[in-house]
């Protein structure tokens, strides 16, 4: 027995071999299912060598319960003792992933399967998994199957069997093996519709590329025609019947939980698009409308399942297409996008988590070497394989990688995924997160075989080997030649001088040479459009260098100049109208959205001067009406009465963009606007009244596409949020309610039909894919919220709100303002609810504590996960809603009083509340400047990173770009900041006092 105070000397050997919980341990061991072998040196030495050893003991005593009884408990418990081989693949196992340990308690004789150690064994192929799988005959008994023969896939890959490679490829095998299951199994369940039609099964992504995780979607394509003899339409939907229940075979969940999903997004037209197409339909479909990043995905394409000839023919039919792909326009800035827009879509909070898609990212390699390939891969046979690790090896054997760049690459690589596989493989979840408890890291460094200190090991390999991808994929990713190699015939590139070179990036370009061969591109030749480009180029490269992404603005003046440069009146406007170069030359280069939306008309251009046909000023509401009800009138179809106010607010959000974004910069001829309000004022207006039009064109068109000149009912859209408030931002959805009042003589019932299938297909025209960016019109704020009916009668909303309405929709009510449709009906929809929005008697006790604690849930149940609440323009402190909700408090309660109160607009309001005495002019200053700079920095996110966003961006160059929009030069982020959060925690004092009463 052991003393007082005094550790057994089991206890300290179970910490000697790695055990983390030695007490529960011992306590295990010393356990009847343990009795026979507590005492074997073998066993507890097995244990010290997984990953795991508290989760091996804890998952070796839950099989030897789960076994049927004593002989079975001591064959197994023999077994381990004697057998080598089994022993370090089932306790590897067992302490690497609890969810197999799971299965191994439900299926107590599953580690029988561990056993054998025959070569066969050692590299199982798609014929040993499909024997494996063969006795499953439905969706549960598949499962199980799958499950057996994962254990004895990472058995063997804890064990070191077998290496990544293998591993990927055996799990890929699996796969490949459990959809040919999967699909025997719905047609056994549809016999008469599998006769009808071939179907063939193509695997992409890592499935496809024989790499395929312990836990991924799978991502397939189905290709289907018709039997002999068949009707092509009845064989297209049996074969569709086939895919769609094999998918739901492998995705749903049962007692036994589900397989993996199969993805089919990657088809033609992605969920928009039938599940199932002939061979000749695909063809057409990439010949004709395929984006680039397809014939990127369609390069691991590979027949899995189902007919293996029709398989073989659609893989051999669009390789053409595939290697062909680096010839489009813009194929290298196409892939480099998307890569962006991967890393600019992950959660802030994840990004220094993310093994995948995060910068120094298993993606990172992936994107280089599939751009290399597709690159190459047209003339060089040997680049075009599937699994990434043999596509980098032969770039490096053929030269187009360093050898010891992709020595580097290979080794950062494998350690990545190998990091994702011990990850998955615990709970075999699907993730990418390295954890953050240290003992999952603990856990996971010990697997990869880090034993001295596996935390601080592990971070430190890790955080290495994702610095070898950045900095590799940097060099091979955006390597200069790329560009070039893609779109000009070879032996026509030139060098340029290191001179040229040293100039560009004394400019602050990050790739000189892309941008030599844009200048080159630009002004080579002896045209007098060349000549012209030759004398504007070094102004303009003088002031895309004055922005935080000169880079883009020389791309985008290339791209400008591409589409319009045998346009007549384009150069002539550059040279000859002073403003219009300048003015071209920030706009280009300071963000996303205003070159997006230029780039889709590029005729736009002409606004940027200042002759007839140009002007930044932004046009009336009335104006844009007249313009856009024009445009309706004379178009033949709502569709294309839409398309025509669409294209007219696409040209106002620029026209908008551009003068906010001239204004901010400042020009030679306009100085920097020192009034940022003005600024917030005049992009909230201009965009409300673009919005405005927009709804007013919508309603008009679609109203005579259905019922003529006179809809069946009164009809007015009524603006509530920003909307109302004449405070839209670029990112902004329109916040509205919709209101209607059937005509004397009209049955209510038809009026409401009316009504509603007006509502309908306006929200529908308003977001088709097209062009022009969609108008999202937003009903949430209506009485009952998502549960009420869209669209009320004006009695009906008198019977609501005078029975049922809440508090927060007298507040809500404060912005609403009648937009679009019948003013009749508006003005009558705002006299019925003044006397909520401007309660006569003021708020009692009661509602002023409801709203305070509205606004306190809110903050606290609404604030992302993760973002840094001082910098959270919209609920942070100091913040819009601070400043609206302490505003709008003011409205509610002296409202009725005061009629300067009685305005939809937050400034204005604030500007009332002084001028009555409601609260001192510092304070109204404080408040005005917060809510000014949170606005701003919302319509800057927008402007520079193309979305709409709450935050500042946390890419380096975006948050450039952010302040210098709002007048911080190079290297003064941190200010940016820091004034900031100054601003917001000066605020948030005054809304404390003001709102809170504190």
């Amino acid at each position: 027995m052991t003393g007082p105070g005094r550790r057994s000397s089991t206890f300290t050997r179970l910490l000697r071999h790695g055990f983390t919980d030695a007490s529960a341990a011992e306590r295990l061991l010393d356990g009847a299912e343990l009795s026979p072998v507590r005492n074997d040196p073998v066993l507890l030495e097995a244990l010290g060598r997984t990953a795991d050893p508290d989760l091996a003991l804890h998952g070796l005593v839950r099989l030897l319960e789960a076994q049927p009884g004593a002989s079975a408990r001591r064959e197994l418990l023999d077994t381990v003792i004697a057998a080598k081989p089994l022993r370090d693949r089932l306790l590897g196992v067992l302490g690497a992933s609890a969810a197999l340990a799971d299965h191994l308690a439900r299926h107590p004789r599953d580690w029988e399967a561990l056993v054998t150690y025959e070569p066969r064994d050692l590299h199982p192929g798609v014929e040993e998994f499909e024997r494996g799988l063969a006795e499953a005959d439905d969706p549960v008994s598949l499962r199980v199957a799958y499950r057996r023969c994962l254990l004895s896939i990472a058995a063997r890959d804890v064990c070191g069997t077998i290496d990544l490679a293998e591993t990927a490829a055996e799990l890929a095998d699996l796969a490949t093996a459990t959809l040919r299951a999967a699909l025997a199994l719905a047609r056994a369940a549809a016999s008469d519709d599998a006769a009808l039609c071939r179907v063939a099964v193509i695997a992409m992504g890592k499935c496809g590329g024989h790499e395929l995780n312990y836990v991924s979607d799978v991502d397939v394509i189905f290709v289907g025609e018709a039997a002999d003899g068949a009707d092509e339409g009845k064989a297209l939907r049996a074969a569709t019947k086939l895919a769609a229940h094999m998918m739901r075979i492998c995705s749903e969940t049962t007692v036994e939980g589900s397989i993996w999903p199969v993805d089919a997004n990657l088809r033609p037209e992605g969920r928009n698009g039938p599940l199932v197409r002939t061979l000749s339909s695909h063809l057409a479909y990439y010949q004709r409308w395929a984006k680039t990043w397809e014939f990127q995905a369609l390069l691991k394409a590979r027949p899995v399942a189902g007919d293996l000839e029709l398989g073989a023919e659609y893989v051999t039919a669009v390789a053409p297409l595939v290697w062909q792909a680096a010839e489009r326009e813009n194929f290298v800035p196409d892939v480099q996008k998307m890569r962006r827009r991967v890393v600019e879509n992950i959660p802030v909070a994840e990004v220094e988590r993310e093994l995948k898609l995060g910068p120094g990212g298993l993606r990172d390699v992936e994107f280089a070497v599939q751009l290399l390939q597709l690159v190459h891969g047209r003339a060089d046979a040997s680049l075009r394989s599937g699994t990434t690790l043999d596509a980098l090896q032969a770039l490096a054997a053929g030269g187009y990688v360093g050898r010891t760049d992709a020595v580097q690459l290979d080794a950062a690589y494998r350690f990545l995924r190998s990091m994702e596989h011990r990850i998955q493989l615990y709970r075999l979840r699907r993730t990418h997160l390295v954890p953050v408890v240290e003992g999952d890291q603990r856990r996971l460094g010990r697997s990869l075989g880090l034993r001295t200190d596996p935390v601080a090991e592990l971070n430190r390999e890790w955080k290495r080997h994702a610095a070898v991808v950045r900095r590799l994929h940097e060099k091979l990713f955006y390597r200069p030649l790329l560009d070039a190699v893609a779109q000009l015939p070879s032996g026509e590139v030139r060098l340029s001088t290191q001179a040229a070179r040293e100039r560009l990036v004394a400019l602050g370009y990050a790739d000189p040479a892309a941008a030599l061969r844009h200048l080159e591109a630009l002004a080579s030749g002896v045209t007098r459009k060349a000549a012209i480009q030759r004398t504007l180029l070094p102004v303009l490269l003088g002031w895309f260098a004055d922005s935080a992404d000169p880079d883009a603005g020389l791309l985008n003046f290339r791209k400008v100049s591409d589409a319009l440069g045998k346009t007549p009146w384009y150069l002539r406007l550059l040279r000859d109208e002073g403003a219009a170069a300048e003015n071209l030359a920030r706009v280009l280069s300071a963000g996303r959205l205003a070159p997006d939306l230029l780039m889709r008309a590029p005729e736009a251009v002409a606004l940027l001067g200042d002759g007839d046909a140009g002007g930044l000023a932004p046009r009336g509401r009335a104006h844009l009406e007249q313009e856009i009800l024009s445009a309706v009138g004379r178009a033949d179809s709502a569709v294309q009465g839409v398309t025509a106010a669409r294209g007219v607010r696409r040209r106002e959000l620029f026209r908008t963009a551009a003068a906010d974004i001239v204004a901010s910069y400042g020009t030679e001829a306009q100085p920097v606007e020192a009034d940022q309000g003005a600024l917030v004022d005049l992009v909230g207006g201009a965009v409300s009244d673009i919005t405005a039009a927009t709804l007013s064109g919508t309603l008009r068109a679609v109203v005579r596409d259905g019922w003529g000149d006179t809809l069946p009912t009164r009809f007015a859209i009524i603006g509530m949020g920003r909307f109302g408030g004449h405070e839209l931002g670029y990112g902004s959805d329109a916040d509205v309610l919709f209101v209607h009042e059937p005509r004397e003589g009209v049955d209510e019932h038809e009026a409401g039909r009316a009504a509603n299938a007006v509502v309908s297909e306006m929200r529908r025209l308003l977001q088709v894919p097209s062009a022009d960016p969609p108008l999202l019109v937003d009903a949430d704020l209506r009485p009952e919220g998502k549960s009420g009916p869209l669209v009320r009668t004006l009695k009906s909303y008198e019977a609501y709100y005078r029975r049922w309405s809440l508090g927060w929709e007298s507040q809500a009510l404060l912005r609403a303002e009648p937009v679009a449709g019948d003013e009749d009906l508006g003005r009558r929809f705002v006299s019925l609810i003044d006397p909520l929005r401007y309660p006569r008697a003021g708020l009692g006790d009661d509602a002023v504590r409801e709203i305070r604690r509205l606004k306190a849930r809110m903050e606290a149940e609404r604030m992302p996960r993760g973002a840094d609440p001082k910098l959270h323009t919209k609920l942070g402190p100091g913040g819009l809603s601070d400043v609206e909700w302490t505003v709008q408090l003011l409205q509610l309660r002296y409202g009725a009083e005061e009629a300067g109160l009685r305005t939809t607009r937050t400034r204005g309001a604030l500007a009332a509340a002084r001028a009555c005495g409601l609260l001192s002019q510092e304070d109204a200053a404080t408040l005005d400047e917060a809510w000014v700079l949170a606005t701003r920095v919302r319509n800057a996110v927008m402007l520079v990173r193309g979305r709409a966003g709450d935050t500042f961006p946390s890419d380096p160059r975006e948050l450039a770009a952010v302040g210098r929009y709002l007048g911080y030069g190079p290297g003064h982020v941190g200010d940016m900041l820091d004034d900031y959060r100054r601003t917001g925690r000066r605020a948030r004092g005054v809304v404390d006092s003001l709102f809170y009463g504190a």
